[in-house]
C-alpha cells in the first residue's frame, strides 16, 4: 500500500455515516470499498476498536461487518482480522466470479439461480433401473441412446436434422460457438443476459453487440439494427430468461425470424437458443427453428426441472453442424454418460416424475406471482416473469446487496449480467440516474410467507446512500 494512503481504521473513522445503525456503518464502508479508498486486501479495523472510535457498541459493528461479508465485500481470516476481499479464484471466468455467491451463511439466499431442490423429482427409482456395470459396446457407437434420441424428438418444438445430448447447456452453447464463431467476430446478444455467454465470448475473441428486451423478448428493431454489423451468431432465451424471467411469444420469434430473413450480408448467421427452463416453464414451446430451421440450433437443458447434477442438456439443429460438434466432442469426453442418459429417460417418461415437474412448475408459477404481486404492492416495478428469477430494480446496486444483506438476504448483482457498453454506462451512474440498476432474485427459493421477504426487498430497492453506488 502506498505510503501516501490514508490508513484504513483513519479512513473508516473519519467517513460520514448517516446514522450509527449496522445498516448506514455497512452502506458507507461499501461505499469506500466501491469508489477504491478501500482497496483490495487492505485490513480494516477490529470490531472494538471501530466501535470506540464511533461511540457504538461492538455488536453494532459486528452486525455491520456481517453484512459486509454477506455481500461479499469483506472477508474474515480469523484472528488475523477482517480484510477487504480480494480478487476470486481463477477457476471461475470473469462474469462468473460476479454471479459466485461468498460461503457466508445467510438467512435466505436468492442470488444462485438453482432451483428448489425440494421440487425436484426423486432419482430412487430411476437409479434402481440403471445398470449395475458402467460397461459400453464401442467407443465409437452413436452417443445418445435410441430410445431417449426418440423421446426428445417427439418432444422437440421443430423438426431438427439432428439431436444430440450433452453435458448441460453451456456445453453445447460453448461447442457450438466454438464451431461457428472465429476471432474477431460480432455475437448478438441479450442486454441483460446470462454472464457465461459474455465470458465465452471473450474467450473466443469475440464481440458482444447487445439487443435490448421488452415483455416479449429481444426487440426485432434493435436486432434489425444490430444485424447491421454481419454478426456470425445470434444468442438468446426463448423462455424464462436469465436474468429478467421474460419469455418468448411465438409472434415475437415469428417477427426476429423475418428480421433475420430480410437482413443483407448475414447468410452464415447461426442462432443458437439456450431454452434451460423448458420444463418449468409456464409457456409453451417457442423456437425460431420453425421459421429458420437451417439455422438454428436448440438447446434444452433438463438441470432446472430435473437436477443440475445431472449435466445433461439435449441439442438439435441442421445435421452437418451438429456432426461437427460431435466429431469434436469424441476427441474430448466422447460422449455424455449412458448411466446418466438412462436416468433421464427413466425421468421423462415415469409418470411420478412427469408429476413432479408438472407440480414444480405450478409451484414456481405460483412464487413468481406471489412475490411479484407483493412487491409491485409495495412499490417496486417488477415485471412479470417465468420460470424461477425476477430482475428488480433498484436505486443502487450495491446499496440494495447491502441492505439485503443486512437484513441476512443474499440476491445477485445486476452487472455482471451487462455486456461491456452498458456495465460501463453503469459504472458511470447514466443508469442510476435513469433507475436502471437491477439485481436478480432467485424467486424460486422463497417459501412460505413472501411478505417479509418483499418487505426487505422493497427496502432495499429504495435505498441510496450517499455517494449513489
Amino acid at each position: 500500500m502506498s505510503s501516501e494512503r490514508v490508513d484504513a481504521a483513519q479512513l473508516i473513522s473519519h467517513a460520514k455515516f448517516p446514522d450509527a445503525s449496522p445498516r448506514a456503518i455497512a452502506g458507507e464502508i461499501a461505499r469506500l470499498v466501491n469508489s477504491g479508498e478501500l482497496g483490495a486486501g487492505e485490513r480494516l479495523p477490529t470490531v472494538r476498536d471501530l466501535a470506540a472510535a464511533l461511540g457504538v457498541s461492538p455488536a453494532t459493528i459486528s452486525q455491520a461487518w456481517q453484512a459486509l461479508a454477506r455481500a461479499g465485500l469483506i472477508e474474515s481470516r480469523g484472528r488475523a482480522g477482517s480484510f477487504v476481499r480480494g480478487a476470486a479464484s481463477a477457476r471461475l471466468a470473469p462474469r462468473m466470479r460476479g454471479m459466485a455467491a461468498p460461503d457466508d451463511p445467510v438467512r435466505l439466499d436468492l442470488s444462485r439461480g438453482t432451483p428448489d431442490p425440494l421440487l425436484l423429482p426423486a432419482l430412487g427409482p430411476a437409479l434402481s433401473r440403471v445398470s449395475a456395470r458402467a460397461e459400453t459396446g464401442s467407443y465409437q457407437a452413436e452417443p445418445v441412446i435410441p430410445a431417449l434420441a426418440r423421446v426428445l424428438r417427439d418432444s422437440w418444438p421443430s423438426d431438427a436434422e439432428q439431436i444430440m445430448v450433452v453435458d448441460g447447456a453451456l456445453d453445447a452453447i460453448s461447442r457450438t460457438l466454438e464451431q461457428v464463431v472465429r476471432f474477431g467476430d460480432r455475437v448478438v446478444v441479450e442486454s441483460p443476459g446470462f454472464p457465461p455467454f459474455l465470458d465465452l465470448l471473450e474467450v473466443l475473441g469475440a464481440t458482444p453487440v447487445p439487443v435490448r428486451l421488452d415483455g416479449e423478448g429481444m426487440r426485432p428493431d434493435a436486432l434489425a439494427a444490430a444485424l447491421r454489423q454481419r454478426p456470425a451468431a445470434l444468442l438468446l432465451q426463448p423462455r424464462a430468461q436469465n436474468p429478467t424471467g421474460v419469455s418468448m411469444t411465438p409472434a415475437r420469434a415469428e417477427a426476429l425470424a423475418r428480421v433475420i430473413e430480410a437482413a443483407e450480408r448475414v447468410d452464415g448467421l447461426i442462432v443458437i437458443e439456450d431454452d434451460h427452463s423448458g420444463l418449468i416453464s409456464i409457456e409453451g414451446d417457442v423456437t425460431l427453428g420453425a421459421w429458420l430451421p437451417d439455422r438454428v440450433v436448440h438447446v434444452r437443458s433438463f438441470s432446472k426441472s430435473h437436477g443440475p447434477d445431472l449435466r445433461i442438456a439435449a441439442l438439435g439443429g441442421p445435421r452437418d453442424l451438429v456432426e461437427h460438434i460431435a466429431g469434436r466432442r469424441m476427441l474430448g469426453p466422447g460422449w455424455t454418460s449412458r448411466m446418466l442418459q438412462t436416468i433421464l429417460l427413466d425421468l421423462l417418461t415415469d409418470g411420478a416424475s412427469i408429476d413432479a415437474v408438472t407440480e414444480a412448475r405450478r409451484q414456481y408459477y405460483t412464487r413468481q406471482r406471489t412475490l411479484g404481486d407483493a412487491l409491485r404492492s409495495r412499490g417496486v416495478a417488477a415485471a412479470p416473469a417465468d420460470g424461477i428469477n425476477l430482475w428488480m430494480p433498484v436505486l443502487g446496486e450495491r446499496s440494495a446487496l447491502v441492505q439485503l444483506a443486512a437484513a441476512g438476504i443474499r440476491v445477485a448483482a445486476g452487472t455482471p449480467f451487462l455486456a461491456a457498453s452498458d456495465a460501463t454506462d453503469a459504472a458511470n451512474g447514466m443508469r442510476q440516474r435513469t433507475g436502471g440498476d437491477y439485481v436478480r432474485v432467485t424467486v424460486g427459493a422463497v417459501r412460505g410467507d413472501v411478505d417479509p421477504v418483499a418487505d426487505d426487498l422493497a427496502s432495499a430497492a429504495s435505498h441510496l446512500v450517499a455517494g449513489g453506488y
